[in-house]
């Protein structure tokens, strides 16, 4: 049992590390080509590698869609198309700064499904919970505006590429959650086929983007200039963190592999001080609000289950009917 919480553990912490550096190497790479042939060719090598593994561990069975191609084909959208495109545009759009904009928003993650359940299901959080949503959301501003909330917001050019990172991580989100409906399927099996649709869907949008001449097809010298980029983000942040992110949370929690997405933020500051790239104060207290919310958030709900468990049976059934 100790051993397979250490394996998700270190599962967890790889693909938040993994996620964290994405957007330093990602911004690198956008000198050299557009964001959306480098998600394209990123994603197609990611689907073609999953797509091997599941058909070895599980046979061309697996690959049966069952009834469920529309639902899988939405998420698998909302992952692989408006995520990845998105998070992506809006970061090269923004140029330096989206790095850090980028990843805050990733972070921000827990606190934005939290919203979601919220305005879907008419669940109401705690209090408590409210104030970290709240402190999270000052700590974004904060990294966003650079403390500026004036001059940002009268920048258009600032304005919608932060609007379409914070569209792309809602879609992330909304795939995480549409998870449940394939609870019967393995990790391996649900991300590969959401892979292969959602990645169809964005070679559809990309094909269209370069007939109406909004983006150009890359060179070879291009192509070779991110090879390294390219493998980086296929094999960490693609293959080893899609799946061992489902695989460590099914193990921890989601509870507490949540816990994990404090080291996102954490390695895009870190890797950007040792790149060289200005990291300003806005930027570490943005971040050091983040995780406070986070870590707080996750302590107080650990307490209510604790106390939960703890109440005699009859004070719970007492509860439920009420």
């Amino acid at each position: 049992m100790r051993n397979s919480v250490w394996i998700g553990a270190i599962l967890c912490f790889i693909a938040a590390v993994s996620w964290g550096a994405m957007f330093p190497v990602a911004h690198a790479a956008f000198k050299y080509i557009d964001p959306f042939y480098f998600t394209i060719i990123r994603y197609g090598s990611v689907t073609i590698i999953l797509a091997a593994i599941l058909l070895w561990k599980e046979g061309k069975q697996a690959f049966r869609l069952e009834g469920k191609g529309l639902h899988l084909w939405f998420f698998g959208t909302m992952a692989f198309t408006v995520y990845n495109l998105f998070i992506f545009w809006g970061e090269d759009l923004l140029g330096e700064p989206g790095v850090m904009v980028a990843s805050i928003m990733e972070s921000l993650m827990p606190m934005i499904s939290i919203v979601i359940v919220w305005m879907m299901f008419k669940k109401r959080p705690h209090f408590f919970t409210l104030l970290c949503v709240l402190l999270s959301f000052i700590g974004a501003v904060l990294v966003i505006t650079k403390g500026n909330l004036k001059a940002f917001l009268g920048a258009t050019d600032h304005v919608i590429p932060s609007l379409l990172i914070l569209v792309a991580v809602i879609g992330w989100v909304i795939y995480t959650m549409g998870g449940s409906e394939f609870s019967s399927w393995s990790a391996l099996r649900y991300s590969t086929l959401s892979c292969l649709l959602g990645t169809v869907t964005a070679a559809v949008i990309v094909a269209g983007a370069t007939l109406f001449g909004y983006i150009s097809v890359p060179s070879e010298s291009e192509i070779k200039a991110v090879t390294p980029h390219l493998l980086f983000m296929i094999i960490f942040p693609g293959v080893i963190a899609l799946l061992g992110w489902n695989i460590g949370v099914s193990i921890l929690s989601p509870l507490n592999g949540l816990l994990f997405i404090n080291f996102v933020p954490v390695t895009t500051l870190s890797i950007s001080l040792f790149q060289g790239n200005p990291v300003t104060m806005f930027d570490l207290l943005g971040t050091s609000f983040i995780i406070v919310a986070l870590l707080s958030n996750n302590i107080f709900v650990r307490m209510l289950q604790k106390k939960e468990t703890k109440q005699p049976a009859p004070t719970k059934l007492r509860e439920s009917i009420s």
